[in-house]
């Protein structure tokens, strides 16, 4: 396999990880929303994990981006 063609492949597979993230975020939040509706008056205090929850998500979806390109534009 030619080494452009592997460079390719590597950064569609870390892309992939782009798009779970954005699944992970949706679940981060489901499970925020469900929470909440359940037990409104704890919503409050679990609004900071929340947001934990979302930062570390995005940040694994940043770095799977990074990544890819890392592979493309410098490999």
């Amino acid at each position: 396999m030619e080494m452009e063609a592997a460079k390719m492949i590597g950064a569609g597979l870390a892309a992939i990880g782009a798009g779970l993230a954005a699944l992970g975020v949706g679940n981060v939040f489901a499970k925020f929303l469900e929470g909440a509706l359940r037990n409104p008056g704890a919503a409050d205090s679990q609004q900071g994990r929340l947001f934990i929850g979302f930062a570390a998500a995005e940040l694994l979806g940043l770095l799977a981006f990074l990544v890819a390109v890392i592979l493309v534009f410098v490999a």
